[in-house]
């Protein structure tokens, strides 16, 4: 029963933090900030961190996963599912997409990418990754549900 709670707090704070970087601090960073380098800057920042959070979550819950001897072994399995789908979600997302994103960014200078030659190539990147966000936000609630 204690790590089926503590696996319903930890899917919880995965899931809360997603939600509130993606779609609360990063949007509110664009919409208030006039300099929107600087607020691509931050963002990438706490979209960092949020990458870092969701590692380490998937790695505890991976952990309460394995502890867990008693809980239904469907159940189980289908929150092991989405959690090694979300974790894939995010290593290809900060390891795959971000550090080209941030090369084209740090090469287009004080200016910005969307001022640069890259701007196509940023906007696709950018794009992928919002898709691929998009799809784990949404593993995410059902993770929460699930437990």
């Amino acid at each position: 029963m204690m790590l089926a709670r503590a696996r319903l707090l930890v899917a919880t704070a995965w899931a809360g933090s997603l939600w509130t970087v993606g779609y609360l601090a990063a949007p509110t960073l664009f919409g208030t900030l006039s300099d929107r380098v600087l607020a691509g800057t931050i963002a990438a920042s706490l979209f960092h961190a949020e990458a870092l959070l969701s590692i380490a979550c998937a790695a505890l819950l991976l952990l309460l996963l394995w502890l867990d001897k008693t809980g239904l072994l469907g159940a189980r399995r289908t929150t092991l599912l989405l959690a090694l789908v979300m974790l894939a979600c995010t290593l290809v997302s900060h390891f795959g997409l971000q550090p080209e994103m941030a090369a084209l960014r740090a090469a287009a200078g004080p200016g910005g990418v969307m001022e640069s030659a890259a701007k196509g190539r940023f906007g696709m990147l950018h794009g992928v990754s919002s898709s691929i966000y998009l799809f784990q936000s949404l593993l995410a609630a059902w993770l929460v549900v699930k437990q």
